[in-house]
């Protein structure tokens, strides 16, 4: 593993936050898995750990939501990278929105889009959620560049990694 160190510690992807919803049940958390996977049909997918509550709102999910946001939000990214939704409701300290068919927008996001999930795949200690984008929206009072992992490297998880 120290041969892919080499490569992975030269990364430094965007991050994006991903949020689930289904009878009722919301859950939220910050991503550093993701990318456009096709582009005809558009896809994208994001990674989601199995030890996050996130991931497990997301397995009978329909839609999944997906935000951008500036390095300017890093309060953001804290309360959705750094807080569990096992202990807090972590949606009663933003603003959001019901979009398509449900599924949760932050109100604050720099970019959003709704994806309908159209494959689950195995992928280790995550699962990789692709999605067909069918809503979509950007705020144009946030202006910046996007947060990267090198912005957020100090938000300890609110899940540990295993």
């Amino acid at each position: 593993m120290v041969a892919m160190d080499a490569f992975i510690d030269r990364l430094d992807p965007d991050m994006c936050v991903v949020t689930a919803a289904t009878d009722g049940d919301r859950a939220g958390c910050l991503v550093g898995f993701a990318s456009q996977c096709s582009m005809e049909p558009v896809r994208y997918v994001v990674w989601l750990s199995k030890a996050n509550r996130t991931y497990r709102v997301a397995r009978t999910a329909d839609r999944l939501a997906v935000h951008l946001l500036t390095r300017e939000q890093h309060g953001l990214a804290e309360l959705f990278g750094g807080e569990t939704g096992d202990r807090t409701d972590k949606f009663a300290r933003v603003r959001w929105r019901e979009e398509a068919g449900g599924a949760v927008v932050l109100e604050e996001a720099a970019a959003w889009f709704v994806g309908t999930v159209v494959l689950r795949v195995e992928g280790g200690d995550h699962v990789g959620f692709v999605l067909e984008p069918e809503a979509w929206g950007a705020r144009e009072d946030t202006e910046g560049k996007l947060l990267r992992l090198s912005d957020a490297t100090s938000i300890s998880p609110g899940h540990p990694a295993d």
